[in-house]
């Protein structure tokens, strides 16, 4: 795809028109929609201001993709994940897992993963199939991959959450407290540190960062993918370290420390 294609790809993901745009880079509409016919260029001023605009790196506007390969954003159909999760939660009684599904789905209808058009539920129910994939039946820790981003995100509380208290721990505890750059590390800090002392939850958010990482691609700037790998290599060995140190999740510890890791090594090679 040539500047042009890649400014208006960007544009209309987020929703803006280009006029929209132009206000925001204090030049023409006409400015913008020669841009994207390829009949001129941004100076690096405006190319620079333009990927800050659009939340997308520098490189990703000017870089013509020729297409060589098909990509897709989900490889699993939600719905199916829906299913496979209720009935292995039936088939093992995990009472917690079969109503947290429904509420989920419930609770995150509408909703998108960021810069896609894949329903939110995949995520929730990603980290759910993950997680019994691993061998991991264990009703707190399913209903919590499940509901770990309602209070968060759909405006829930705890005493909303219909499961019980070990459950709605693993929620509080992955719920993130809202910070400003100042207080950032003193925040972070505060939050891995409860995490890592509920192995329960530790395993839940590692399951989160697993899957967090594999959609960084999908059109996350340069500097917020930087801080997404600086924050898994601060704050991630923490949490791998109380799994490998808990004989339930040694085994999960192991494939996520892998998983984690690998993507990271991605990531960094290709940057």
């Amino acid at each position: 795809m040539s500047l042009g294609e890649n400014v208006k790809r960007a544009r209309e993901e987020r929703k803006f028109t280009q006029e929209q745009l132009a206000d925001k880079l204090g030049v023409t509409f006409q400015a913008v929609s020669s841009w994207e016919r390829d009949e001129y260029k941004p100076d690096t001023e405006n190319l620079i201001h333009l990927a800050a605009i659009l939340d997308v790196s520098v490189s990703s506007l000017v870089e013509e993709k020729s297409n060589l390969f098909k990509t897709k954003k989900a490889i699993y159909n939600w719905e199916h994940m829906k299913t496979y999760v209720k009935t292995t939660a039936k088939n093992h009684k995990l009472k917690d897992s079969m109503k947290a599904v429904d509420f989920a789905v419930q609770a995150h209808e509408g909703q998108k993963r960021k810069k896609s058009d894949i329903p939110y539920i995949y995520h929730p129910l990603n980290l759910a199939c993950h997680a019994l994939s691993m061998g991991i039946i264990d009703d707190e820790i399913i209903a919590g991959c499940l509901l770990h981003d309602v209070i968060e995100d759909c405006n829930k509380t705890l005493d909303d959450l219909p499961v019980t208290d070990g459950a709605k721990e693993i929620v509080r505890l992955m719920t993130h407290e809202k910070e400003d750059g100042a207080d950032r590390k003193k925040v972070m800090d505060a939050y891995y540190d409860a995490l890592a002392k509920n192995p329960k939850a530790a395993l839940v958010k590692c399951l989160d960062r697993c899957n967090n990482l594999t959609t960084m691609s999908w059109g996350l700037s340069k500097d917020r993918i930087y801080r997404n790998i600086r924050e898994t290599e601060e704050y991630y060995p923490m949490l791998l370290k109380v799994l490998k140190e808990t004989p339930e999740y040694n085994d999960a510890a192991w494939l996520l420390k892998y998983q984690i890791e690998s993507m990271l090594d991605i990531y960094k090679r290709l940057m």
